[in-house]
């Protein structure tokens, strides 16, 4: 069995397993670029393992609708298409993204039926039910020829979910009666003691503000949260508000689970953007996308006043109902001063109780673990620290610490009914996606956009006589990011001199090698440009033969 960005931070959620000649996927998600990928739209895991054996890839099975899950699933389908499996959300929010990337659903892609078993070749695949922050969410008990492999996916035991669909516990218990050979175990809260609060707790705290508001009331949440989305629709149809959604992310998932049955939204509630203008502050609750500072995300814009819709006013109130992803607590804070200037009231302390996990606490993770009994343990998803408190917690619960296995990106784990062990390791990197581009962007490039964000360009033109090297014109020295050329003259002055110098040296004995002539003009003005400044711009020379 081959978990491909299994365990890490990046591309985590994707795991190839295999038996014999036969192979089923496991989620395909991705990732936000943080502020070390300049330009940079998405991270999506390595695929050349699956794509190089797609001849035996029998089946995609996705555990629910999350970005982090599904994201992928475009870059995957285009090159290495079989049967996805899944809840109708999970395949109705994939089939959202397929359409933006001109894909359909391969032949034979379909929902499980409930208690459905699926035989792909020598593997024997049995769904079943957990709650997350999200409808319609799986963990996965893979059947092989050596044991049972079960991938919990992300998972909480919420006791009183807002759709009334609590954990499969049966099966949990079933499974662990007869016996589990290695345990994939969510390790993102291995840090939080006690349990994970239920989804409702959220709800409770937004229908107190709703019911207390005298403006409007913005709530901005993760996308396909579903859940919170549906505790907002019924706070404000309990006092008489009517609800907006803005934000193309959060508007294509409320239409997937209307129209799927996810969400229930009374007839009329619903009203269209260009309509909120026009109704007054106290009627009105808008749901709307930029939980994480997102730049072009709506709620930004509206804090930027740069929406085209809608325009905070002073008494508005903002709820963010969501904490920041690692990485992200810049942009979120920038947001919330931004709000604050607009003069919104903004509700974003997880003291405030507007948000609660959707990732199972230690004493979850420990009550999965003694439900399914392993006699191997694998921590995945989250940070390497998550991994190794997760492993202790399995060590608590009586699993030896010789039966723990901790991998990275791109272990091989090895399964044999002698045991198991990681057995090595594949290809694994992330893949930058930029514009239409999908891993063509490297260190190179990545190092040359860092050094542009921190010290700028610098282009300098030379023209010269054709076939002499005589200078006849410049150096003319442009900059971008770097300094104001015309509050920068003596240092520009300087700069030129030092060039002159340097391809003066260079053509003396009638040398035209330009590529020479190049690299002395940019290691001259390089040189003198950090004596002078202790910077480093990238600098571009160009010679004109004339």
């Amino acid at each position: 069995m081959t978990p491909l960005g299994g365990v890490g931070e990046i591309g985590k959620n994707m795991f190839a397993i295999e038996s014999g000649e036969d192979m089923v996927v496991i989620d395909c998600g991705l990732a936000f670029p943080e502020d070390d990928l300049p330009g940079i739209d998405v991270v999506i895991p390595d695929m050349s393992y699956v794509v190089e054996r797609k001849a035996h890839l029998r089946a995609i099975l996705l555990t629910h609708g999350h970005e982090d899950h599904i994201g992928g699933m475009p870059y995957l389908l285009r090159d290495a298409a079989a049967p996805v499996m899944g809840t109708r959300l999970t395949l109705g929010l994939v089939e959202g993204k397929l359409t933006e990337h001109n894909l359909r659903l391969p032949p034979g892609s379909r929902p499980f039926r409930d208690g459905e078993v699926l035989e792909v070749g020598t593997l024997r695949i049995e769904p079943f039910h957990v709650t997350h922050s999200i409808p319609g969410c799986l963990g996965y008990a893979v059947h092989t020829p050596v044991g049972t492999l079960v991938f919990t996916g992300d998972f909480k035991f919420d006791l009183t979910p807002v759709d009334g669909e609590v954990t499969d516990f049966q099966t949990l218990t079933r499974l662990g009666r007869d016996g589990v050979l290695a345990l994939f175990c969510d390790s993102t809260n291995a840090e939080r003691a006690g349990f994970t609060g239920s989804e409702r707790q959220a709800g409770v705290a937004i229908d107190r503000i709703i019911g207390e508001a005298t403006g409007r009331v913005l709530v901005t949440t993760f996308a396909s949260n579903v859940h919170r989305i549906q505790e907002v629709v019924n706070s404000a149809a309990r006092v008489g508000r009517r609800v907006g959604v803005v934000g193309r992310s959060v508007e294509n998932t409320v239409q997937t689970s209307v129209r799927l049955g996810y969400l229930h939204i009374p007839e009329g509630l619903l009203i269209e953007q260009d309509a909120l203008g026009r109704m007054a502050a106290e009627r009105v609750v808008i749901v709307t996308t930029g939980s994480q500072g997102e730049p072009m995300s709506a709620l930004s814009r509206m804090a930027a006043g740069e929406h085209r819709v809608v325009d905070l006013r002073r008494g508005d109130t903002v709820i963010l109902a969501a904490t920041p992803v690692p990485g992200n607590e810049k942009s979120v804070h920038r947001t919330i001063d931004n709000l604050y200037r607009m003069g919104a009231d903004v509700v974003y302390q997880r003291e405030a109780g507007v948000h609660v996990s959707g990732h199972g606490s230690r004493e979850e993770l420990k009550l999965m673990m003694t439900l399914l009994r392993p006699r191997w343990f694998v921590p995945v998803h989250g940070e390497f620290r998550h991994l190794v408190l997760n492993a202790g917690l399995a060590q608590e619960t009586g699993v030896p610490a010789d039966r723990v296995l901790i991998g990275e990106n791109g272990s091989v784990f090895e399964f044999t009914a002698e045991g198991a062990r990681i057995s090595g390791r594949v290809s694994a990197s992330r893949v930058l996606v930029d514009g239409l581009g999908v891993g063509d962007i490297g260190n190179v490039v990545l190092r040359d956009r860092r050094q542009l964000a921190q010290d700028g360009i610098l282009v300098v033109a030379l023209a010269v006589r054709r076939g002499a090297g005589e200078v006849v014109g410049g150096p003319d020295i442009s900059s971008r990011g770097f300094v104001y050329v015309r509050e920068s003259e003596a240092l520009m002055d300087e700069t030129r001199a030092r060039i002159l110098e340097a391809v003066a040296a260079r053509t003396r004995n009638g040398s035209t090698d330009w590529n020479q002539i190049k690299t002395a003009m940019r290691e001259a003005a390089g040189q003198l440009l950090y004596e002078r400044t202790h910077r480093r711009p990238i600098i571009m020379p160009l010679i004109v033969e004339v």
